[in-house]
């Protein structure tokens, strides 16, 4: 079965694909890594670390939201999801050098407020540019990105964290992060570049294309 998805919709699946199967390497080993190798790390420190993250993340979502969709050019979206993937993107390489509790905190608290900036301007843009009748596939094939790229990750984290090194795997993360993040330079134009015409998104040159057929 064919699929055919626009540029826009695309590349940001793809992203997401490439980003959070990054993060599938550690999420499931993230709380072996503190109660190994952070000062008092204890099951405290883990549980109250994820709770940073995700209070943090849902308080702020909301705000970066409206911020998103008050703009109109999706600028503000646009740069909300590239900065917010960028900067969850580095948050790994200070895994490697953290000692304390705090330390952790700290982090988690930037990495709940990134997320939340990039997964509002994602579903911004994602929502706008979605094909018409084809909604809750393309939403499907995203939910398939994030599900399976990350499972297959955990293992291979597991693997990794056993043979070699926590810091190879947050290296990894980074990596991947970033290149995940770099995607969504393949379709700037396009989204900033956008204008919205009876429910569908048109780039300026389609849109010239379109006053030139009407004219003729």
């Amino acid at each position: 079965m064919k699929i055919n998805l626009n540029k826009v919709a695309k590349y940001l699946i793809y992203s997401d694909l490439v980003f959070y199967t990054g993060w599938g390497l550690i999420s499931p080993i993230f709380a072996i890594f503190i109660l190994k190798n952070i000062a008092g790390g204890t099951a405290f420190v883990v549980g109250l670390s994820s709770a940073i993250n995700l209070i943090i993340r849902s308080i702020v979502r909301i705000p970066f939201g409206i911020a998103s969709d008050k703009d109109k050019t999706q600028k503000t979206a646009f740069w909300f999801m590239f900065l917010g993937l960028l900067v969850a993107a580095i948050i790994p390489l200070f895994y490697i050098i953290a000692k304390s509790p705090m330390h952790i905190y700290i982090l988690q608290a930037i990495l709940g407020t990134s997320l939340a900036m990039s997964t509002a301007g994602w579903a911004c843009i994602f929502t706008k540019h979605m094909d018409k009748g084809k909604e809750s596939t393309e939403w499907g094939i995203d939910a398939v990105a994030v599900g399976v790229g990350p499972g297959i990750a955990g293992a291979v984290g597991g693997f990794l964290v056993t043979y070699f090194s926590f810091s190879l795997v947050f290296i990894a993360v980074s990596i991947m992060g970033i290149l995940g993040t770099l995607l969504l330079l393949a379709v700037r134009k396009n989204i900033l570049e956008s204008k919205k015409q009876d429910g569908k998104i048109f780039s300026n040159i389609e849109v010239r294309r379109l006053k030139k057929r009407i004219a003729h």
